[in-house]
């Protein structure tokens, strides 16, 4: 194992291995302070940038931060690396790759043929280098589509998830959300519910009303009830409307393992819902959640700082082409992320992170109530990852969400971002809004009042 070092005011630092140095060049976050992984110092902090910036890429294939034989994410990031892939980079420096990233030889077809040569030990090393303009710079060159019953993640357009949760699953409460959403121009990345149980009888009933929905209609989106992947398979052999397979991940075996999730059940449910062929113009079948911290709150992080753990969990993600991908920043505490600094810069790592990986990488803008964040910073980072080429967001009505008890965007700040930066739904769902009257002849939303034949949802529903 290598040693690192730097010399900066005439004190010589020595890191003593890549996951050393990668956790004292991150930028400061509660999390690794609580792991005692976080740099001493902000001049040490410097010291490990610097000593970074002169890594080559190559080491990274060199010294795993965490070792092949201990770890089965690892050896899906070392057998899956394509080395052909590689080789444009293959020479450079961590430094010298961000400097690649910046300039206009770094296009979107660049970037895209690159993706499967990077691995996420890279991508986080050369995002602890960059600012958060250069963050958003990158991100916003990178277009990564995907279709299921809508396509996702093409140029000037922002889709958003639809969350009517609901903290009993009455479906009277889950209506108004839904219909609220819906009129408001939501849902055409999916209408995802996070159910308050994880019985199959309450998923399946979940999995009816919004298929019903759906198909009565004729809404051009995907449904998908975020339950355990097991409850899911369990769902789909019985027949079950299942779209979209869910699961949150991690970035180390055992990190999964705490969710009760490998990879081998992975493969499983995937195989599975491509089986159905429920996708009209596409057929990624998965959506998956992560966040910095989950691996250091099930004490599974090995030692490596969690801004790189969480981009280790895009190498389980991207095995499986999913549809979305999203961070829930902010979710876990102020242990993890302490401020709306620290959410927003992790909010745009994430999201760096993940489309270089190639994933089409979504955000729940978030924070719990005893963090020190307010509606300010989810504003914030709202337009910042909106400028940053974000493929979609997560959003509640009026920001709260009663189920989960944390505070996210709203579908009115969804309207406001596509707005302010000219972003557009989904091209199948803009059709749909536009044929049942939502969108006006600018092809903004139009204030339809009560009288919309959409409202019968809510009726038909709570009767």
């Amino acid at each position: 194992m290598s040693t690192y070092t730097a010399t900066l005011g005439g004190h010589r630092y020595r890191f003593g291995s890549l996951a050393r140095l990668l956790a004292a060049a991150s930028p400061e976050r509660s999390g690794d302070r609580l792991a005692g992984l976080a740099a001493a110092s902000a001049q040490e902090r410097v010291a490990a940038r610097w000593a970074l910036a002169e890594v080559p890429l190559t080491r990274f294939l060199a010294e795993p931060v965490i070792p092949y034989e201990d770890d089965d994410v690892t050896r899906l990031i070392v057998d899956t690396h394509d080395p052909v892939a590689f080789a444009p980079v293959a020479g450079l420096t961590v430094g010298e790759f961000r400097e690649w990233l910046l300039s206009e030889a770094a296009d979107a077809t660049a970037l895209a043929a690159l993706a499967p040569g990077l691995t996420p030990e890279m991508a986080a090393a050369v995002s602890k280098l960059m600012g958060n303009a250069d963050l958003v710079a990158v991100a916003r060159k990178v277009r990564v589509v995907t279709a299921f019953r809508s396509t996702i993640g093409l140029p000037g357009r922002l889709a958003t998830r639809l969350q009517p949760n609901h903290p009993t699953d009455d479906p009277a409460g889950v209506a108004a959300a839904l219909l609220d959403g819906l009129l408001l121009g939501s849902g055409d990345a999916v209408i995802g519910i996070n159910p308050a149980t994880d019985s199959p009888r309450a998923v399946r009933d979940l999995l009816d009303l919004l298929d019903g929905v759906i198909s009565r209609y004729a809404i051009p989106t995907q449904s998908c009830v975020l339950c355990h992947v097991t409850t899911s398979l369990d769902l789909m052999e019985r027949g079950a409307p299942v779209d979209l397979v869910f699961q949150s991940i991690a970035g180390t075996q055992a990190a999964n393992a705490s969710f009760g999730v490998t990879l081998a059940l992975l493969d499983e449910a995937y195989e599975a819902a491509r089986a159905l062929g429920r996708g009209t113009v596409g057929d990624n079948v998965m959506y998956f959640e992560t966040g910095q911290g989950s691996a250091l709150s099930a004490d599974a992080h090995h030692g490596v700082d969690q801004q790189t753990v969480e981009a280790r969990a895009y190498a389980v993600a991207r095995r499986y082409d999913p549809l979305l991908v999203n961070t829930v920043v902010g979710f876990i505490g102020p242990e993890y992320l302490y401020d709306g600094r620290q959410i927003l810069r992790a909010a745009l790592e994430d999201h760096f992170c993940g489309k270089l990986l190639g994933l089409p990488m979504g955000l729940d803008i978030c924070y719990t109530n005893h963090a020190d964040a307010d509606d300010d910073d989810i504003a914030t980072m709202l337009t910042m990852l909106g400028v940053a080429g974000a493929s979609f967001v997560i959003c509640t009505p009026g920001g709260d969400d009663i189920m989960l008890n944390y505070q996210s965007a709203s579908y009115h700040d969804a309207l406001y971002l596509r707005e302010v930066l000219g972003l557009r739904p989904a091209p199948e769902f803009e059709a749909w809004l536009a044929g049942i009257g939502l969108l006006d002849e600018r092809g903004g939303l139009r204030d339809t009042g009560t009288g919309h034949p959409l409202t019968a949802i809510g009726r038909e529903l709570a009767a």
